[in-house]
């Protein structure tokens, strides 16, 4: 699943020409790229999709998403790095009723 998740901007740079931001996750940060709101600052929150910032978002709302994400597991799954096993798939057994 590829989500829009919410972020705190914390530091902003111009990389490789590009206008790029690191922004915390509620714990988890990454680096964002800033050139659809390139007016963004530190202290303020954007809304990431596939490594782009994309909306701003006022604090009460982001904090009040990012806490449903980690209470619906869905952070763990958006930013976790692919060791956790993938859940079991249950198989009907042979002669099993559907």
């Amino acid at each position: 699943m590829c989500l829009a998740v919410p972020g705190r901007v914390l530091s902003t740079a111009v990389v490789d020409g590009a206008l790029m931001a690191e922004v915390d996750f509620g714990g988890v940060r990454k680096e964002v790229c800033l050139q659809y709101i390139p007016d963004a600052v530190a202290g303020e929150y954007v809304i990431v999709h596939v490594g782009f910032a994309i909306q701003r978002l006022d604090e009460r709302s982001a904090l009040a998403t990012l806490a449903d994400f980690d209470r619906l597991g869905l952070l763990a799954e958006e930013f976790g790095d692919g060791s956790e096993p993938a859940p079991r798939q249950e198989r009907p057994t042979e002669g099993a009723a559907r």
